[in-house]
């Protein structure tokens, strides 16, 4: 590979809002449609690691550029001190008669409840099952679907995580996307007059390439064929409210290593009806109400598929999440929300790179109307590996490459190796798209200054003399010994 001058670019570090609502002194912009300025110069929100540097090749250390939310966010400032709070009052969840035990009980059946709000839960109608993640909770519903109620139908762009929860039982129909948003809902009602549909599974905003479908749309033609309809909401919900009761949708999942709230929790909310009638997800303590030698009662309600100990600072750090998002989007003092702010980030990442040769950003429809901050693209004559590890490290930044779980999407887009994924969140700056577009336009005009080859676990630097383990060490953590070429950032 040739050899070129290294890309300088000073680390910024911007205000950090001292209180929920605060507005700080930023740079702001006009929306492209000449609306009111939105937010684009710092952060949106305080989020744990936002000023945290990491080593390069050659020694120096940078201001750690985050373009990987969606594949799993920080924690919010405000959940990692919820949480933290929470800590000395510790106790088991619906097992003991103690004061932590009940405290402990009291903030678990709280942060459902809020939960349930949140998301616009009919009252009586919806329940929420606190689960692992978005994965978990689309198996959990795959075995809730009452046997000979029709066919499950989705998509040809959903994660796997939709994909193939529903593998294996008769009636899986995956209806393959049109060029246009339009003609792909054309296709879908196709798909649900052909044949009886129990329910429709669906992303609510694509995490290769952030298009988000028309949710309640989809919902009523569901509804207007007998079928119910689940939103994949892993991406959405991070990046735009949703409910359950103004939308129709009757089923939503999703995850705190999202949405701000990394502590292993995840949801899975709607109809009570099947969730009640399954079989239990999981056999265990907490789900039943009397066991026998020669059989078992099981739990009604949520807690007929909570078997085990409970999450419980995953679910109180998933409330606190959904909490400081609706502050957010209704803020004091004509603060951005986290649509506007993100809108306008995007728009400067894609018109950066909009002007560098050979970068080439990832669409599924020329029709759609909305999408949230993830930016695909590729890099002509560059693999996407190699162009993961060059920007991590020559240019301390963090994006995503390969096919992000989505392996029949990047088929049809044309590029079956992968892609390359930018994603932004509430602690993006201008900056950070900023040094992104000038790290790539740097790669492809002058190339990358160090060699990379390829190795078992992925591209990485012929020659790497980041010393990763005395970096872990100054957070008390340790993958080995410490010591090495370079010094750990910060000292």
């Amino acid at each position: 590979m040739s050899t070129a001058s290294t890309l300088d670019r000073p680390a910024t570090t911007p205000a950090t809002p001292p209180a929920r609502h605060a507005t700080p002194s930023r740079p702001t912009t006009t929306d492209a449609d000449g609306g009111a300025p939105t937010l684009v110069g710092g952060p949106l929100a305080p989020v744990v690691g936002a000023d945290v540097e990491v080593p390069l090749l050659g020694g120096r250390c940078v201001r750690y550029a985050n373009l990987d939310y969606a594949a799993t966010a920080p924690a919010l400032r405000a959940v990692a001190e919820r949480v933290e709070r929470l800590l000395p009052l510790t106790g088991s969840v619906h097992r003991g008669a103690g004061i932590p035990s009940r405290a402990a009980s009291t903030a678990y059946e709280a942060a459902r409840d809020a939960v349930h709000r949140s998301i616009g839960g009919r009252p009586d109608e919806d329940v929420v099952v606190l689960v692992r993640n978005t994965t978990d909770a689309t198996n959990l519903l795959a075995r809730s679907v009452p046997a000979g109620a029709g066919d499950v139908v989705t998509l040809d762009v959903e994660h796997h995580a939709t994909l193939l929860a529903w593998r294996g039982p008769a009636g899986h129909r995956v209806v393959p996307h049109a060029p246009t948003l339009a003609g792909t809902i054309e296709r879908l009602e196709q798909a649900l007059r052909a044949r009886r549909t129990a329910l429709v599974a669906i992303t609510g905003a694509s995490n290769v390439t952030g298009e988000v479908l028309p949710i309640a749309r989809i919902a009523a033609l569901a509804h207007a064929h007998g079928a119910r309809v689940l939103v994949d909401a892993a991406q959405l919900l991070p990046h735009r409210s949703i409910d359950l009761a103004a939308t129709g949708v009757d089923y939503v999942a999703f995850s705190g290593h999202k949405l701000y709230a990394p502590y292993g929790a995840g949801v899975l909310a709607g109809r009570r009806d099947w969730l009640e009638a399954a079989a239990p997800y999981l056999a265990g303590g907490g789900a039943v109400r009397d066991v026998t030698l020669d059989g078992t009662l099981w739990a009604s309600g949520p807690a007929r598929h909570e078997a085990g100990t409970p999450n419980l600072l995953g679910a109180v750090a998933i409330a606190e999440a959904l909490h400081e998002l609706e502050d957010l989007d209704a803020p004091d003092g004509g603060a951005a929300t986290r649509d506007a702010h993100e809108r306008a980030l995007r728009r400067r990442l894609l018109d950066g790179l909009a002007g560098v040769p050979g970068v080439d950003p990832l669409a599924i429809w020329p029709d759609a109307p909305d999408a949230i901050g993830v930016v695909a693209f590729t890099v002509e004559g560059h693999e996407p590996g190699l162009v993961g590890a060059y920007l991590s490290a020559e240019h301390g930044i963090g994006v995503r490459d390969g096919r992000f779980c989505a392996h029949p999407l990047l088929r049809r887009l044309g590029t079956p190796s992968g892609a390359l994924r930018a994603s932004l969140g509430l602690g993006s700056r201008a900056e950070d798209a900023d040094r992104l577009v000038a790290a790539l336009r740097q790669l492809v005009t002058e190339g990358s200054r160090h060699v990379y080859a390829r190795t078992a676990s992925g591209w990485a630097p012929a020659d790497d003399d980041r010393d990763e383990a005395a970096w872990l060490a100054r957070a008390g953590l340790t993958i080995g010994a410490a010591g090495g070429a370079a010094a750990p950032c910060g000292d």
